[in-house]
């Protein structure tokens, strides 16, 4: 394509073969191409310059800083050139302008492009993004359409960075730009707004059932495998969707509510699309408040420690016991873990309240001996977020010294899926936590997806069986197998091993025939407070 400038005017750009021309020799030269005179007889086959009578020629590439061509500029007169060197300077300075401008006017539309655009996916950025919303409501309250917006999180998207790198989690995000964008229309907008999270616009639908449509193939095309370093990866999506004008009159009522949808659908256990409700909100700020109450909760001492025995085959006696956090709530009495721990784990708060579980779970123990109560292990249990926090060595090493307790007499439960989302890491952080003479424990055993291999490289005393299966010996053939297995295997690997969840006398019968070495649950006792607990230490025998 040619752009022409003739006599003061352009003339309609058009496009031109330049095979036999000038042209062509400028392109294939790469320096100056220069005719002063009958330029007509060295092109006989050229049309336009007999069209145009034009006699002679002059042309320059135009290149950038690295001498990179951009473009060319010729220049044609229908008489011969005169004062040939002054017309050769004139033309350099003024194609060097032209590459100038050129470079100049690019790397505008560069800038422009960056700040609208998500570097690693070229999708649209939350910028451009909240523009285009702005326009869709406008369009849509003119004509009285709809417009939604899909909000989309991938789950567990971190799992990728943290084992393959980040390199594999960037071809993984392009991966999945480029499979968002083929489940889309053309006219709908999709962007990437933040690490793992893209939002879609779609600007006009005539029926809800359309947008539930179009998050399935979302789902659908999300879920396929991903080959990344040699390795097939999964990743799914969670997706909140609000519509206007139903769940927003403006941009960021419609992207709070899409947002509120989307967490909804995590909460529902990901890898599912949820469209916004009002109660939704409702839920949101109760959420909010939990959240916040439970932020005083922490600093107002309001959290309690019950206790549950950890009961000897051997000796019928109390072995140890497990400390449990509770929440004296001001007005909805007794909380249980299950009703603000994930929210703690969610807002890190986890990691505030498991150093006061620590603090106090320690300090119970050394008042009960003071007491001249026997000696039991006492079993603390770290989360995920607190399992892998730096301040966790230093936090112990200060309660163990503030106490005086021996460190063999505290146990440490971690559960069987956080050792086994980064093995090699865990073992590491395993590793130090027994230089501080502590003893550990795999909790929830049998329900995850342990490495034998591992396992046996972990620096656990103790395996605690996971309750659904106690749940089902002696009459469920399957989970009788798994906990003789366990039993047996963690004998012959020197540990411990406890069954938790014991609620019958004919499961606690089976769990002393086949040796298992402690039992847990509310058979013996339900988890009590500290006052409660000590009067139970003082009784003999708990088979009794």
């Amino acid at each position: 394509m040619l752009a022409f400038w003739k006599d003061g005017d352009w003339l309609p750009g058009h496009d031109y073969d330049i095979a036999n021309t000038p042209c062509q020799n400028l392109l294939e030269g790469g320096g100056l191409c220069y005719y002063p005179d009958n330029v007509q007889q060295h092109f006989s086959g050229n049309e336009p310059l007999p069209a145009l009578n034009i006699s002679c020629y002059l042309g320059l590439p135009l290149n950038d800083s690295a001498g990179n061509s951009i473009g060319h500029i010729f220049v044609m007169h229908d008489a011969p050139l005169q004062n040939e060197e002054r017309a050769k300077s004139i033309f350099g300075i003024f194609a060097a302008r032209a590459a100038a401008e050129l470079i100049r006017k690019r790397a505008e539309e560069d800038m422009r492009h960056m700040a609208h655009h998500d570097a690693l996916t070229g999708l649209p950025n939350r910028l451009l993004f909240h523009d285009r919303i702005t326009q869709a409501i406008v369009q849509a309250r003119r004509y009285r359409q709809q417009a939604a917006v899909l909000f989309l999180d991938l789950d567990r998207f971190k799992n990728i960075n943290d084992t393959l790198g980040h390199e594999a989690g960037d071809s993984a995000l392009r991966e999945m730009a480029t499979r968002l964008q083929a489940a889309l229309r053309e006219s709908d907008t999709i962007a990437r707004v933040g690490g793992d999270e893209f939002m879609v616009l779609i600007d006009s639908f005539a029926e809800m059932h359309y947008l539930g449509e179009v998050s399935q193939k979302i789902l659908d095309a999300a879920a396929r495998p991903f080959v990344l370093e040699g390795q097939e990866c999964h990743v799914t999506v969670s997706i909140g969707i609000a519509t206007y004008p139903d769940d927003g009159g403006d941009v960021h009522q419609l992207l709070k509510n899409a947002d509120i949808a989307m967490y909804r659908a995590k909460s529902l256990g990901k890898n599912n699309f949820q469209f916004y409700s009002a109660q939704m909100n409702v839920h949101t700020l109760e959420h909010l408040a939990l959240e916040s109450r439970l932020r005083r909760a922490i600093e107002n001492r309001e959290l309690v420690l019950h206790y549950q025995p950890k009961v000897s085959f051997a000796s019928g006696r109390i072995a140890g016991a497990e400390a449990l956090v509770r929440w004296q709530h001001p007005q909805r009495r007794l909380l249980a873990p299950d009703q603000f721990i994930p929210l703690a784990e969610e807002t890190g708060l986890i990691v505030k309240l498991g150093e006061w579980v620590i603090n106090e779970a320690c300090a119970q123990a050394a008042r009960w001996r003071q007491q001249g109560l026997p000696a039991l292990r006492m079993a603390i249990n770290l989360s995920a977020r607190q399992f892998t926090h730096e301040g966790l060595l230093p936090v112990i090493r200060e309660a163990l010294r503030n106490t005086g307790l021996d460190p063999a007499q505290v146990e440490f439960e971690i559960t069987e899926s956080m050792v086994m989302d980064k093995p090699e890491h865990a073992a590491a952080l395993m590793h130090e936590l027994k230089t501080l003479g502590v003893k550990l424990s795999i909790d929830d055993f049998g329900t995850g997806y342990s490495s034998l291999a591992y396992l046996k490289r972990f620096p656990i005393d103790t395996l605690k069986i996971d309750r659904s299966f106690i749940h089902g010996v002696p009459h469920d053939s399957d989970d009788v197998a798994i906990t003789q297995a366990v039993i047996a295997m963690a004998h012959s690997m020197d540990k411990t091993v406890i069954a938790e969840g014991v609620e019958t006398e004919i499961q606690s019968e089976f769990l002393r025939r086949h040796h298992c070495d402690q039992l847990q649950g509310y058979y013996f006792s339900k988890p009590l407070p500290a006052e409660a607990f000590a009067e139970l230490l003082r009784k003999a025998d708990l088979r009794a």
